[in-house]
């Protein structure tokens, strides 16, 4: 403690003392206010238990190309589901090696799942700067689907084995040889 301490303790302790006296309430006919009477606190909502992946996830939705996308029409092949944004520059640098995968493995398919609030037209105007040769899904973030964990940071790709059960997850950019290597594990 140094020696300030003290002084300015003695301080604050005068100035409170300084204080003038309350002034007496008069008395008045009405009888004293009571105090409320405590009740018991609501009860706690149990919180929801955060989503996983489902074990062997499903997706239908409409493509930015117009196409349905339906993930169960891709089993025999390995998926890989991406959630990206046009925002997200990892996710943008991921998207030219995530199409020559899509492109060059016959056993490997690839969709994005572009999670932000983006219209079917600006995200046209974006793929013409940044074209895939996979299909692109406009995934509303406030109602992400169902059998997909909410994603908590992007780049999150989501590797569907042929049977369509969910083989891995990686959080962060993935490369070509990333997916390929977990595949080759798989097996």
């Amino acid at each position: 403690m140094t020696c300030k301490t003290p002084l300015l303790l003695a301080a604050l302790l005068a100035l409170a003392a300084c204080k003038p006296a309350q002034e007496p309430t008069p008395a008045s006919s009405q009888p004293p206010a009571q105090a409320p009477t405590p009740t018991a606190p609501a009860p706690v909502e149990d919180t929801p238990s955060e989503r996983v992946t489902a074990e062997f996830p499903t997706l239908k939705m409409k493509a930015v190309d117009g196409s349905d996308y339906d993930l169960a029409a891709h089993r025999g092949k390995w998926v890989v589901v991406n959630f990206w944004a046009t925002w997200c520059a990892p996710c943008r640098k991921e998207m030219p090696e995530l199409s020559a995968l899509h492109a060059m493995r016959s056993n490997i398919e690839v969709v994005g799942l572009a999670y932000e609030d983006i219209e079917a037209p600006e995200m046209q105007s974006f793929l013409t700067k940044h074209p895939v040769t996979y299909p692109i899904v406009i995934v509303d973030p406030f109602d992400p689907p169902a059998d997909f964990a909410t994603p908590r940071g992007l780049p999150l790709t989501h590797l569907i084995d042929p049977q369509g059960k969910l083989a891995h997850s990686f959080l962060g950019p993935v490369t070509a040889a990333d997916i390929e290597q977990q595949i080759a594990t798989a097996k």
